[in-house]
């Protein structure tokens, strides 16, 4: 277990997790911050439930009165561990050691360089290893899924998503829809939120589903909402889903790493995820993908192919016809980056030795604090927290929408008024979130003082 002052080579680490203002500069709010009497309870948390802070490179800020930036921006990119660079060297200096002979003589040799994913991947999401393996991009992995599992046939075409799914899966499924001859205005089923409410209810879903059902052959949704945080019941949609003869799959992006998951005993058909968001592992990092073990080894199921879609031990012989094994490997297609595979591994290595059950008992925690500091900010403003105020309804997000004004340009001025950086979804959410592995409840009392800073009173 990494403990909360030590690195993960073992070694103390004394560095404050919540750095004092640099002296000569003004406070966020001006003469005497709007929430100065909080950062002291601020400082006491910290102190008591401290996180890892010191494990990441965290940006120096770009306003305000602190040298760090307050970075509750982990939901669209999470920061770089401070073990990936010399993780990452030591496999650049393989190949200029050893050139071709690396793929298996280096000290993490390249040919079976994914399976180092594989465990660390699997407990995290609560799968078989057998069920799960890194590679590709999330919409490329969602695409190459569907080739399998979206197979239409008769009255049962329909695909059901979420109305407010990230767009990248909307494009998606609509263009899956047109491969398959059908128009997707028809096929795509848009779930919407009752009128006057932010977050899709689950007994909605569920109801949609005992009612069209023989009409849905996939359904396909966020685990977590990327715009409201929401966390949809996956056990629940997915058992609704079976139970009426559609498949099951879901895109993690929101979830991996921010949530515990359990995969394999909800009975889910699929899913795929990426690694550049709470998993810390690099823009545009690799991506992962589960299958359920029933599908494993399935011959009648269909698959695009490649070099690494055969057993390993026939990938030499050069054989033109495919040997797939009874794993979620028969996936794969090309030879993994093993450059891009580095920071995935050193980050699931992380996740491993601090342990998702820690992490998200302290997201609960940090969440929870900067949730009672947003309703004293929003109580006289026109800002409202649409993320669900239920704890087990969310993950470590949360979203407010501003009643005037671009969340674009309210973005801008925390960042470089006062050194907060957070998200933007135009036209009018502005998401925080306070990541378990980095975050600081100084960084939650941060958000509220530059809010109460920056939106007038109405």
């Amino acid at each position: 277990m990494v403990g909360p002052d030590r690195d993960v080579t073992g070694e103390r680490d004394n560095r404050m997790n919540t750095p004092e203002p640099q002296a000569g500069r003004p406070a966020a709010g001006g003469a005497e911050a709007p929430f100065a009497a909080g950062e002291a309870e601020a400082h006491r948390l910290d102190a008591a439930d401290p996180g890892h802070r010191h494990l990441f490179h965290v940006p120096p800020a770009d306003g305000g009165r602190y040298p760090e930036a307050a970075y509750l921006a982990g939901n669209s990119l999470g920061l770089q561990p401070r073990a990936t660079r010399d993780e990452l060297l030591a496999d650049l200096d393989a190949w200029s050691r050893l050139g071709v002979e690396g793929h298996l003589e280096a000290g993490r040799p390249w040919l079976p360089y994914h399976e180092l994913l594989t465990a660390p991947a699997a407990r995290l999401v609560g799968a078989a290893p057998a069920e799960v393996v890194v590679m590709n991009s999330l919409t490329v992995n969602l695409h190459l899924l569907m080739v399998s599992f979206y197979r239409p046939a008769g009255a049962r075409t329909r695909i059901v998503i979420e109305d407010s799914a990230f767009p990248s899966d909307s494009y998606a499924v609509r263009s899956q829809a047109r491969f398959h001859g059908l128009d997707p205005d028809d096929t795509v089923v848009r779930l919407k939120p009752r009128p006057g409410e932010d977050n899709l209810r689950t007994t909605d879903v569920i109801d949609y589903l005992a009612a069209e059902g023989d009409r849905v052959a996939l359904v396909l949704l966020g685990g977590v909402n990327y715009l409201t945080g929401e966390l949809m019941d996956i056990p629940a949609i997915t058992a609704a889903g079976r139970a009426a003869g559609a498949v099951v799959g879901w895109d993690l992006a929101h979830a991996a790493g921010n949530v515990p998951l359990a995969l394999h005993d909800w009975d889910v058909d699929f899913a795929a995820w990426c690694s550049y968001k709470y998993l810390n592992s690099g823009p545009g990092a690799l991506a992962g993908v589960f299958v359920h073990e029933r599908h494993l080894g399935d011959p009648d199921l269909l698959r695009f192919e490649g070099w690494w879609s055969t057993e390993a031990a026939t990938r030499f012989e050069m054989t033109p016809v495919s040997r797939p094994p009874a794993t979620v490997e028969a996936w794969q297609i090309s030879n993994p980056p093993i450059f891009a595979m580095g920071p995935v591994r050193t980050s699931l290595e992380l996740f491993d030795s601090v342990g998702m059950p820690a992490l998200r008992e302290r997201s609960l925690r940090l969440t929870g604090h900067l949730e009672r500091l947003l309703d004293e900010v929003t109580a006289n403003r026109p800002l409202t927290v649409v993320t669900p105020r239920d704890p087990q309804r969310r993950g470590c997000q949360l979203s407010v929408r501003i009643g005037a004004g671009s969340a674009a340009e309210l973005a801008k001025r925390l960042r470089h008024e006062h050194g907060v950086i957070a998200d933007a979804r135009e036209p009018d959410v502005i998401r925080f979130a306070p990541v378990p592995l980095y975050s600081t409840y100084h960084d939650c009392w941060r958000v509220a003082d530059a809010l109460a800073a920056t939106v007038e009173v109405r």
